[in-house]
């Protein structure tokens, strides 16, 4: 009797041993994945100059405030804006890209700006268009004047069909709404005076911590690739600085 005791318990530890190994490999085999889809969007993450970017989501091209865009610059699918402000609602980089069909998302002032195709979104809003899952959060300046927080104007979650989320943040300085977020990658202003300075930028990724941080809002108007580089030495993720595109 004593021997079948032993024998089943062995046999109990060899089985939860079996067990607990696979649901291992499991969860590695996720976060392989979410490791490979991450590295892919970042690959397809086109950064334009200042705060433009151009995502390439599987032949959809998605724009977030597109400036001083190209001539050749490919036809937009949907177009992101998150302020007035001439350098992110650039009225004729926009006519250079849209289409009948390109749907545009911007806060209340910019969307009755543009009319016809223009979706108005709120700060904290949600909402889902085609296969994006998009929030809108706050953007604002603490102890600045330039971007209030009573213009409602924001930055977006875009959260992609593969579960992949991208933060660009827009012209904000670090405030409290940043804390809580959940992404995989976040395009952050890092060159002071209008938006964080690249050591506020580093607080704000290293407390709600993305995988992949790409700095912005540099080499245009305010700020220098040495901003850029010092947020990357003080980020505890990974920092990618993207070579401009045009």
């Amino acid at each position: 009797m004593k021997k079948k005791i032993i024998l089943i318990g062995t046999m109990s530890l060899l089985l939860f041993n079996f067990v607990f190994l696979l649901q291992a490999q499991a969860n590695f085999n996720t976060k392989s994945t979410l490791k490979k889809e991450i590295k892919m969007m970042v690959e397809n993450i086109h950064w334009l100059g200042h705060d433009a970017f151009r995502i390439d989501d599987q032949g959809k091209q998605i724009y977030i405030d597109p400036w001083k865009l190209s001539a050749k610059a490919p036809k937009a699918d949907y177009i992101f804006v998150t302020h007035s402000h001439y350098d992110h609602f650039s009225e004729d980089d926009i006519n250079k890209i849209k289409t009948d069909s390109t749907k545009i998302v911007a806060p209340a002032d910019v969307a009755k700006q543009i009319g016809k195709n223009a979706v108005a979104i709120n700060p904290n809003q949600e909402i889902i268009i085609d296969q994006l899952k998009i929030k809108a959060i706050p953007a604002y300046n603490i102890g600045k004047k330039f971007h209030p927080k009573a213009n409602n104007w924001i930055g977006f979650i875009i959260t992609f069909s593969d579960g992949t989320s991208v933060y660009h943040a827009g012209d904000t300085d670090f405030i409290p709404e940043m804390k809580s977020l959940k992404v995989n990658i976040a395009l952050l202003p890092v060159s002071g005076t209008y938006v964080m300075t690249a050591d506020e930028a580093i607080q704000a990724a290293n407390t709600f911590q993305p995988q992949v941080a790409i700095p912005m809002h540099y080499g245009e108007i305010v700020g220098s690739e040495h901003d850029a580089q010092l947020f990357k030495v003080g980020f505890k993720g990974e920092t990618v600085i993207k070579t401009v595109e045009k």
